[in-house]
């Protein structure tokens, strides 16, 4: 499988909420770094984490861009989230951005980049 088919896959299986199989994609000890540098070990503690942000999210993934790195491939997949806020209301078009680095057919890096923050502190002034 090639490396933006190996993420898009990825992707997909996180959104499904099928995580035992998105984490058999990642290598032993994968860096997966959230926004605010929120570093998780395991794919169910950041679905914890996530809890109370939105009721689901889904991703419009617009594009890949794939390039080499030092010791592997970089995979970025641009795009839009869409989901559902706690109180039900609807949600679409805030940007995102994660980079992947794979290294031997597995991901060992996630960095994801995202407006969520700025979209919440919108809907609460007060924030």
């Amino acid at each position: 499988m090639d490396a933006a088919r190996l993420v898009d896959h990825y992707l997909q299986l996180c959104e499904d909420r099928d995580l035992d199989r998105a984490g058999r994609l990642l290598a032993p000890g994968a860096l997966i770094v959230f926004p605010g540098g929120r570093r998780f070990a395991t794919l169910p503690e950041l679905a914890s984490a996530s809890r109370g942000t939105y009721r689901w999210v889904r991703k419009h993934r617009d594009r890949y861009l794939v390039g080499a790195a030092a010791d592997g491939v970089s995979v970025t997949s641009l795009g839009r989230l869409y989901g559902q806020w706690p109180d039900g209301e609807p949600f679409d078009g805030i940007r995102y951005a994660d980079v992947f680095v794979l290294r031997d057919g597995l991901i060992v890096e996630q960095h994801v980049y995202n407006d969520l923050a700025i979209a919440v502190a919108s809907r609460d002034p007060s924030r």
